[in-house]
């Protein structure tokens, strides 16, 4: 009965929760992008449904990694850890791009393959990206300083 208190303590006590899950966006929106350039240079909509899959992911665990970080925040941190707004700020961010990315991508299709959309489709992409790295940039300078 100790080990089986062990290991709960150490999954949901001694372990921070945010660090197994942060890793998913910033993989979901890199090979997204990833996917997302090869559709285009390819004409390959298995590709670029590929893509879409991947950004709808990254939304969904950009949400679960806010939540861990902030329960991490609270617990681990003590509610004292610092360049906290910022990183909220740009959590959020992140969450309503790849959230809009995908939802605008599920209403229409073919937005890559319209002239007229396919820059700012691009553009979002890339920027879910950026906003995903500097996010992990930021929370290793809370974790390891500057």
């Amino acid at each position: 009965m100790e080990s089986i208190t062990g290991l709960f303590n150490t999954i949901f006590d001694a372990h921070p929760w945010h660090v197994p899950t942060v890793h998913f966006p910033i993989a979901l929106t890199g090979v997204g992008l990833l996917f997302l350039l090869l559709a285009l240079w390819q004409r390959n909509e298995a590709l670029e449904r590929a893509a879409f899959y991947n950004v709808t992911l990254a939304a969904l665990s950009t949400l679960a990694a806010g939540l861990t970080g902030y329960r991490d925040y609270l617990v681990r941190f003590e509610g004292d850890a610092p360049y906290i707004n910022l990183k909220i700020f740009l959590a959020i961010t992140l969450f309503v791009l790849t959230a809009a990315i995908a939802v605008v991508r599920w209403r229409q299709p073919e937005v890559l393959w319209r002239p007229t959309t396919m820059v700012l489709y691009i553009a979002g992409f890339a920027a879910s990206f950026i906003l995903a790295s500097l996010l992990g940039f930021i929370g290793g300078i809370i974790l390891y300083g500057f």
